[in-house]
């Protein structure tokens, strides 16, 4: 008989019991249409313990105005996690992406180097991580400035009604970082 969550294509049990059989802390990413959430989780036979847990909404605190789910973002709520971590001290984990594939350069791997630069031992591979122009949001900062006027209008109107100014997002990335840091 299948089990009810894998027939929902909620749970790899096959993957899951790996991680367990570790023994090792998961860092635990779920990232929904409009949020990230990770977990630091631990198992126990009654059930899973979570130890640490941050929303991207938690970025606000801080002074992150722009998007929840984008690389920046990811790498941001990483740190945040390693910080709360160590403060639980925490050190080391294993990375547990569910069922979302993991795709080298993406949120996922953003997650992963921010929390691997915030202090958690996390086994990983170098050449996934986005690089750091992309993490900071320069990307963002030379697109802006290669559009018109009306094009940048149209493709950035959402943060013109806020008073955000993409081509901010780098000075603001590192304001937020630093504030992480410093706890």
């Amino acid at each position: 008989m299948m089990q009810r969550r894998k027939r929902e294509g909620k749970t790899d049990y096959r993957a899951r019991l790996g991680m367990l059989k570790s023994g090792s802390l998961r860092l635990v990413a779920r990232i929904s249409l409009r949020n990230i959430m990770l977990k630091i989780i631990k198992y126990e036979s009654e059930g899973d313990v979570t130890l640490v847990a941050v929303h991207s909404n938690e970025l606000k605190k801080f002074g992150w105005n722009y998007g929840k789910t984008n690389i920046s973002t990811a790498y941001l709520l990483g740190m945040l996690a390693a910080t709360k971590a160590k403060k639980a001290k925490i050190s080391e984990a294993i990375f547990d992406c569910g069922l979302r594939k993991a795709m080298k350069r993406g949120v996922l791997f953003a997650i992963l180097k921010g929390a691997i630069d915030g202090g958690l031992n996390i086994p990983h591979n170098e050449e996934a991580f986005p690089s750091d122009e992309r993490i900071r949001g320069e990307h963002i900062e030379k697109y802006t400035k290669s559009l018109d006027k009306e094009s940048f209008k149209k493709r950035f109107s959402g943060y013109e009604k806020t008073g955000i100014k993409p081509e901010d997002i780098k000075r603001q990335f590192e304001a937020v970082k630093e504030k992480i840091i410093r706890g």
